[in-house]
């Protein structure tokens, strides 16, 4: 009888153990095979002078490269500044992100990128541009009663 029970005890921990090596073979997956990362803090800015502080005093679109651009967005209660920019195929794009209000969220779906938008801390993100075409992007975090309509675009023109 003892050693039925020690038998089944020892079966579980071996489930256990699977299971576990299982899940942290997942965490590996998506950290190093989907390129999910934990979100790097690559600067601080106080969130009332985002409008006085460059590069977030002229938010826009600007070549920093041959084919390499830099898209400075500002965040804030329900819209990006500027909603869309323009880029040819092809292009790297490093978005520079701030917000001047309260926690937004930064999404472009079919690229990978996903940022949290903090009042008072810069993000930064990195995407080549590939496949012509619309580009959508839109607030993945709640931030108010016009949520739902805070996005934008990225056009990506044949050359």
């Amino acid at each position: 009888m003892a050693t039925d029970i020690d038998r089944y005890e020892l079966t579980w921990i071996y489930i256990c153990v699977v299971a576990l090596l299982v899940l942290f073979g997942v965490l590996l997956y998506s950290a190093y095979a989907l390129g999910i990362h934990v979100e790097t803090d690559v600067g601080q800015i106080h969130p009332a002078q985002v409008a006085t502080t460059p590069p977030f005093d002229q938010p826009g679109l600007r070549m920093i490269g041959p084919d390499h651009y830099e898209a400075v967005i500002v965040a804030r209660a329900w819209v990006f500044d500027p909603p869309e920019i323009r880029v040819p195929v092809g292009s790297t794009v490093t978005f520079k992100l701030t917000s001047i209000d309260v926690i937004h969220g930064f999404k472009i779906p079919r690229t990978g990128i996903n940022r949290m938008i903090v009042p008072g801390q810069i993000s930064e993100v990195t995407h080549r541009f590939d496949e012509p075409g619309t580009y959508t992007f839109f607030c993945h975090e709640y931030c108010g009663s016009g949520h739902h309509i805070m996005n934008g675009g990225i056009v990506v023109e044949p050359r």
